[in-house]
């Protein structure tokens, strides 16, 4: 799936997120993550969508937030609920980091980048943290590389996994430790992990 794909199909459900019942999504993990370094810095949402939780929870935390997303719908929707906070629409595959960041966060996002293109990514989101920086995102939890098209919320999208092992060998290498690793929707194969870049 083409990264012009992907926004048009997000284009189109992209009220849907505005949900009040999916505004807690991701919020205790966030916190958890939060907790491995100290608040303030600059932070960047990857695929940060409309509704803008993380970045009022990260402003609250004394951060400084950029959203990234490539769906113009949802970059439009986001500045209406945080005009203070900075958003440009952009695909992470092509994305050339302008900047270090303090805190990364690509909550159910960067699952949907093609898989031959998926360690590229996550190293390049490893290289934008600055020492003690720390990364927060979600994948499949399976062991071994995958990838699927699921239509389950409307429109057809593309998903990959690298596996947990090659994630956590691409993390270590990028200069990244994982801290923390959870099936948070058990049984449901959703994992979220946090790493933390050395210092």
């Amino acid at each position: 799936m083409q990264p012009s794909e992907l926004g048009e199909s997000y284009d189109a459900i992209a009220a849907r997120w505005l949900d009040p019942g999916l505004e807690m999504n991701g919020m205790r993990q966030h916190e958890r993550a939060l907790r491995f370094r100290g608040g303030g810095g600059v932070a960047l949402d990857v695929g940060c969508g409309c509704s803008g939780r993380f970045a009022r929870l990260l402003v609250g935390e004394g951060y400084e937030v950029e959203g990234m997303d490539v769906s113009a719908e949802m970059i439009a929707l986001a500045r209406v609920w945080n005009p203070d906070a900075t958003f440009f629409q952009a695909d992470v595959c092509e994305w050339v980091p302008a900047r270090r960041y303090d805190f990364i966060t690509a909550w159910d996002s960067i699952w949907h980048v093609p898989l031959e293109r998926s360690e590229d990514v996550l190293r390049k989101l490893c290289g934008a943290l600055n020492p003690g920086g720390v990364l927060i995102w979600t994948m499949g939890g399976l062991d071994g590389p995958e990838e699927k098209r699921d239509s389950s919320m409307g429109p057809t999208v593309y998903y990959s996994v690298l596996g947990i092992t090659k994630t956590l060998q691409t993390v270590a290498e990028a200069g990244c430790v994982c801290r923390h690793l959870e099936y948070d929707q058990w049984p449901e194969k959703h994992v979220f992990v946090v790493a933390q870049k050395g210092g």
